[in-house]
């Protein structure tokens, strides 16, 4: 690491150094899944022991397995070699033959208000059907269908219906635009598409079978398209014979006996690509038994799932949060999941709380995105509704700041629920750093240790460990259930992508440093920092500084270049409610930043914004900020919440600047 890494360091330390802590409430620690250190002895003495001991309490097989950990051809590693399993019987059809049967799996809310509830017993019917109706088009085992849909419970009816009968699913976000979709179905040579003719998106339907239809003009491997109607007479769709056929037709007739296929435990499960992709896609191929045990896991022990909990991830699953946490773990564990299909700020700014007071929701799942929009919004709006029924929540997408950590702490859990904040990635499958809430003493703004099993480490530029409160490379040293096998038919770019920079050990690509306490703080992508005059600067780390001021909800910056200093910081800014964008306000904000880090972190500009460019998995997309600030032609805003967001930015930008000149 260099000097100006080190200096860096240093000179964050001071806001890096969290010194309020939570400790589990006794009630809940007393009845929590984990509440104590022996998961992490039991994996730590016997690594394979430790994964095997759980997928054979915790999953069914058709056949056991021979061997634990196929490490003999790394990094290509297998897991549960010669069983065979499935993970469609595994999140339905186990459940219905107990008590479970009767119990809520999914329970779903329309945007517009209406809602569904499927019961195991419903969905173990549905998915058996629709498994049909895929046989029906031809599909056969280890055939791809792609996926285009909105948050409807035919998709994950669909997903199941796929693993049941061993086609791998291809879930293309809603939000992608008909090159992207024409690019991963392509990729993936899928032979069937399932979409729908329109998702509800603020009151309106926003179309998916005309996009579709655009992408299957140019996929050739594409035989035949099922298109479920949602939006009906408000959103006509042209159906192309002997190609489209309506979902409901094709099941009014199909059969409702369909066992699921004994698959290899390596069976290919689904290929999801990876947000941002440019040229060639990335497909991260997940398979079966593993995935499944890592997020069985990981949604009992970190969510603390209990049997009558109303569990709530508000991700979207075309993302690998909405796949593994809405759909695969907490089904797998027997839970009821709930899905949302629109927006949080639709009918109003209140629709998050409204939906965890109408079904007494136990458990939130939510992105730090989400908790600083929300902060911009004003307390007004949880404030109206009862929260009562939480007693736990977490955050997903990216590091959290410690005052969005507070905030919602105080705001949505009342001071009573404890928070996981969790690290993994979509190549990860499953959760890998995270607090167990019955055991782990969390700090705002760090995912703490990981989950039993995970081998993670800091090193620095020669592969060597790092000392504590030092910046690093997040690494993983031993293999774990849910890791991704390859890319999809691209083994080489596989290995060169995680595997080659240090060889033998895992590289994440995410920044991190481990405190005193051995808590883990990432600070997110290596190559997210701004470098002024020799100092390396995290974004994350200058956005959490800014959001800590109290005028602030949301911050993203930027390194723009600088004739002088290589880099100078342009700070884009979300104000909370009541605070004005004013001069004073920008030098209060710059030295701000000075005072809690160093006078070369502070910001060189800083622009006040409505809202910041957002995916529609709620991460912030500095690549399209640096275009503005580069001046280069903007990138694809296709997958934007609001493309029209940059283009406001772009102009207060070139305005302000014209002016600042």
């Amino acid at each position: 690491m260099s000097d100006g890494q080190v200096t860096s360091q240093t000179l964050l330390e001071s806001l890096m150094k969290e010194e309020r802590r939570f400790a589990p409430p006794a009630e809940f620690r007393a009845n929590a899944w984990v509440n104590d250190a022996t998961p992490y002895e039991e994996a730590a003495r016997d690594f394979e022991s430790f994964w095997a001991s759980h997928a054979e309490n915790e999953l069914h097989w058709f056949k056991p397995w021979d061997t634990v950990l196929d490490a003999s051809n790394p990094p290509f590693f297998k897991w549960f070699s010669g069983g065979e399993t499935n993970i469609c019987y595994n999140c339905v059809d186990r459940h219905t033959q107990s008590w479970r049967r009767t119990k809520a799996a999914i329970v779903w809310e329309g945007e517009p208000g209406d809602s569904v509830t499927l019961t195991y017993q419903d969905l173990h019917r549905e998915v058996q059907k629709f498994a049909n109706v895929l046989k029906g088009l031809g599909v056969k085992k280890g055939d791809r269908v792609s996926i285009y849909m909105g948050m409807v419970p035919e998709l994950p009816i669909a997903m199941l219906a796929c693993a049941r009968i061993g086609a791998p699913h291809s879930i293309v976000f809603g939000g992608f635009s008909a090159d992207s979709l024409r690019d991963r179905i392509n990729d993936a040579q899928a032979k069937v598409l399932i979409t729908q003719d329109a998702a509800w998106r603020r009151g309106k339907p926003g179309p998916l079978k005309p996009i579709a239809d655009q992408a299957v003009s140019q996929t050739p491997s594409i035989e035949k398209v099922v298109v479920l109607r949602r939006a009906g007479d408000a959103f006509p769709v042209e159906m192309t014979p002997q190609r489209d056929y309506w979902w409901h037709e094709l099941m009014a007739t199909a059969d409702r006996d369909c066992p699921c296929e004994h698959l290899d435990a390596e069976h290919p499960l689904y290929i999801l690509y990876t947000s941002g992709t440019t040229g060639k896609p990335k497909g991260i191929l997940h398979t079966t038994a593993g995935y499944n045990l890592g997020t069985h896991m990981t949604t009992k022990w970190v969510f603390d799932l209990k049997e009558d909990d109303y569990y709530w991830c508000t991700a979207d699953i075309g993302w690998v949060t909405g796949h593994s946490y809405i759909v695969y773990g907490p089904l797998s564990n027997g839970a009821t999941t709930v899905m949302y299909e629109g927006t949080p700020d639709y009918p109003d700014k209140d629709r998050f709380w409204a939906i965890i007071e109408k079904y007494r929701i136990n458990v939130c799942y939510t992105s730090p995105t989400a908790i600083r929009t929300f902060m911009k919004w004003g307390t007004e709006y949880p404030a109206r509704r009862d929260l009562s029924s939480l007693r736990l929540l977490g955050t997903v997408g990216e590091p959290i700041n410690p005052e969005a950590w507070m905030w919602y702490h105080e705001n949505i859990g009342h001071e009573k629920c404890p928070i996981v904040d969790t690290w993994w990635q979509t190549e990860t499958g499953m959760i890998l750093i995270t607090p167990l809430p019955g055991y782990v003493t969390t700090k705002p703004g760090t995912a703490t240790i990981p989950f039993p099993g995970v081998v993670a480490d800091i090193i620095d530029e020669n592969g060597e460990p790092v000392a504590a409160n030092t910046g690093g490379y997040l690494i993983l040293r031993k293999p774990w259930p849910a890791m991704l096998r390859t890319f999809w038919g691209d083994d080489q770019r596989y290995v060169a992508t995680y595997w080659s920079r240090f060889p033998g050990v895992y590289f994440t690509g995410d920044g991190a440093r481990r405190d005193e306490d051995g808590y883990y703080w990432v600070t997110g992508r290596v190559d997210d920092v701004v470098n002024v005059s020799g100092h390396r600067l995290s974004n994350i780390e200058i956005e959490s500084t800014l959001v800590a001021h109290p005028a602030v909800a949301e911050a993203a910056t930027i390194g723009r270049n600088d004739a002088i200093k290589g880099q100078a910081i342009s700070a884009f800014v979300v104000l909370k409610a009541g605070n004005a964008p004013t001069e004073a306000l920008k030098k209060d904000l710059r030295d701000w930043v000075a005072q809690k880090i160093s006078p070369i972190a502070r910001p060189d500009d800083i622009y006040f914004s409505a809202d910041l460019p957002k995916t529609r998995s709620a991460k912030i997309m500095r690549r399209l900020l640096r275009d503005i600030a580069e001046g280069r032609i903007l990138g694809d805003t296709t997958t934007l919440t609001d493309p029209g967001v940059v283009q406001e930015i772009k102009q207060r930008y070139i305005t302000e600047g014209r002016e600042e000149g």
